[in-house]
């Protein structure tokens, strides 16, 4: 399942630090950053709880960068 999410990023540079962050989150496939659009695209797993996994990447990206969010 692949979803899109509003994102509220300052800079190119925080953007690809939010988008590994996301990769890394387990229950996640792929995900990409597009900075220019504030939107990230998610491929979650098979069996993965999108809301749950979400709420873990969202805690991801704070970790590489606090003052990020995203809208789900």
């Amino acid at each position: 399942m692949k979803k899109n999410y509003k994102i509220d990023v300052d800079c190119a540079n925080c953007a690809n630090k939010m988008e590994d962050a996301a990769k890394k989150t387990p229950g996640v496939k792929d995900a990409s950053v597009n900075y220019m659009m504030l939107k990230m695209k998610v491929e979650f797993e098979d069996e993965a709880d999108a809301e749950a996994v979400m709420a873990e990447v969202l805690k991801n990206c704070k970790k590489v960068e606090s003052d990020c969010n995203i809208y789900f």
